[in-house]
């Protein structure tokens, strides 16, 4: 059954799947957290020695909200492609183990580039991994759209959703580029992803409605 290039309404499940993937990126998430523990403020004496402390952990502050969104994000394009993937088979548990793999390296990624945030190779372990995730997750959606695992999705949408993913790609692949120079400022170009994803993503009238009726859709 599951070598089947069309899925019965009702056969192998992704439930369990999506439930694993959930866990996971909840995990990397909390662990996130712990990389400013080894950043403590010290023996504080007054507000101004607090005021010192923090400003000195500003970088570090950044990059773990930087860390933290980007894996947010990261966790609501699995939910939105989990929404219309109705079963997975071999390649396709293959294809999310390998982008969650390099989401739980996000908690060491992030404390690398805490420690070498005046290192260019440093700057580029971060944005690395997070660019293979979704290099990964791109994949996965190529998959499910080319295997039949999509369930209630019309052709021009699901192929719409696939070039939005490959815009994340491309806008990753642009934070690295540019992270050796511009430290974190560089995950800042996340923010045109996503406009371009909209614009790519099955937003338009043409993806919403294939006959182009889109009257009464708000």
């Amino acid at each position: 059954m599951i070598g089947r290039r069309s899925h019965p309404r009702a056969s192998v499940s992704a439930r369990r799947t999506e439930a694993f993937t959930d866990g996971v990126f909840a995990i990397a998430a909390t662990l996130l957290v712990l990389g400013l523990t080894d950043h403590p403020v010290g023996a504080l004496d007054s507000d101004a020695a607090l005021g010192t402390a923090l400003a000195e952990l500003a970088p570090t502050l950044a990059t773990f909200v930087i860390a933290f969104l980007v894996l947010c994000r990261l966790w609501m394009t699995h939910v939105e492609q989990f929404e219309h993937i109705v079963r997975v088979d071999t390649l396709g548990m293959w294809l999310n183990t390998l982008r969650l793999l390099f989401v739980v390296l996000v908690p060491f990624a992030a404390s690398v580039n805490y420690g070498g945030e005046n290192l260019r190779l440093g700057q580029l372990v971060l944005p690395g991994v997070f660019l293979v995730s979704l290099f990964f997750s791109w994949l996965q959606w190529l998959w499910a759209a080319r295997s039949g695992a999509v369930a209630d999705r019309a052709a021009v949408e699901t192929r719409a959703a696939g070039r939005a993913g490959l815009t994340a790609v491309v806008v990753g692949a642009g934070v690295v580029a540019l992270s050796p120079w511009l430290g974190s400022w560089a995950f800042l170009l996340y923010i045109v992803d996503g406009p371009l994803s909209r614009a790519l993503g099955g937003r338009h009238s043409s993806v919403d409605d294939p006959d182009g009726d889109v009257g009464g859709r708000g």
